[in-house]
């Protein structure tokens, strides 16, 4: 039993139609397009998500790490406060705190006597074995009267 074709339908199918059997290439091309899409949007969104510690990346290692854990905190719990307050402290330049709390041990070391660096094993041994025996400390009064005086110019 064949089918007549209606006169009235076209003779010619479009592209998107397949016959049985044949590949779907409108869904095979949709398909690699939506992976692409899925893939792209991802990689878009990990770039945005990733701003704030790519730029604390060039400030201190307290700043760095701080952003890093709010953006962690806004990834896993969807809280996107976390990552505003992330990328607000990546771009704030937080003052050196270290560096002068640092030359003022490395002071009070050299009047303690104590070498440099070793004031926190100093006081582990006093801990220990009670007070070392540390060397008196170099008077810089010394130092300077050791020194010849240069004649005056003029």
């Amino acid at each position: 039993m064949s089918v007549a074709v209606n006169p009235a339908a076209p003779h010619d199918l479009p592209v998107f139609i397949t016959g049985p059997g044949d590949t779907d290439l409108l869904m095979v091309g949709t398909g690699i397009f939506l992976l692409f899409a899925v893939l792209g949007v991802g990689l878009l969104f990990l770039r945005i998500h990733t701003l704030p510690e790519r730029m604390a990346h060039k400030s201190q290692k307290l700043q760095f790490e701080i952003v890093a854990v709010l953006g962690l905190l806004a990834l896993f719990t969807h809280e996107h406060i976390f990552w505003v307050a992330g990328l607000l402290l990546a771009l704030v330049d937080l003052p050196d705190w270290g560096s002068p709390l640092r030359r003022m041990a490395g002071s009070l070391e050299k009047m303690a006597g104590i070498a440099p660096d070793a004031g926190a094993d100093a006081a582990d041994a006093v801990e220990r074995k009670g007070v070392p025996e540390i060397p008196a400390p170099v008077d810089d009064r010394e130092r300077v009267a050791e020194r010849p005086l240069k004649p005056a110019e003029g």
